[in-house]
């Protein structure tokens, strides 16, 4: 199963609402199960920098089903995922990537956020998909 177009929405939405809250303008992207982009609001006056580092947050997150922060403290120097970062076309291993689950627990899709630091970020992302659970 894959997040459907409503349910990414819904993630945006409440991500955006979440950024406002914080006072920070983010860039937020959601992919489905495949991770293919889905979903994409880049809010004004988001860094042009962060659009990027977005996509590519939730496609890391999705790829290995593990929030980006995780990955992030498996690949430090002599750690066993050293250098994975540089796989799959480049991937981001700070926090603002998480994987988004069903109501099930399943995987279907992934949300990145960047635009602030990495704590605003994180909580920008959970705030998105924590939404995704609360659509029937």
């Amino acid at each position: 199963m894959s997040i459907l177009l409503e349910q990414a929405q819904s993630a945006v939405r409440a991500a955006q609402q979440k950024a406002l809250e914080l006072g920070v303008k983010m860039n937020i992207a959601v992919v489905d199960a495949g991770a293919n982009l889905t979903a994409f609001a880049r809010m004004d006056g988001a860094w042009l920098g962060s659009l990027d580092i977005s996509i590519r947050k939730a496609k890391t997150a999705r790829f290995f089903d593990m929030p980006t922060g995780e990955l992030g403290k498996l690949s430090q120097p002599g750690g066993p995922l050293y250098h994975i970062e540089h796989s799959n076309g480049g991937l981001i291993t700070f926090p603002g990537g998480l994987p988004i689950l069903d109501s099930n627990g399943r995987v279907i899709g992934a949300i990145g956020v960047s635009g602030s630091s990495v704590e605003d970020d994180h909580a920008v992302a959970q705030a998105g998909a924590g939404a995704v659970r609360d659509v029937h």
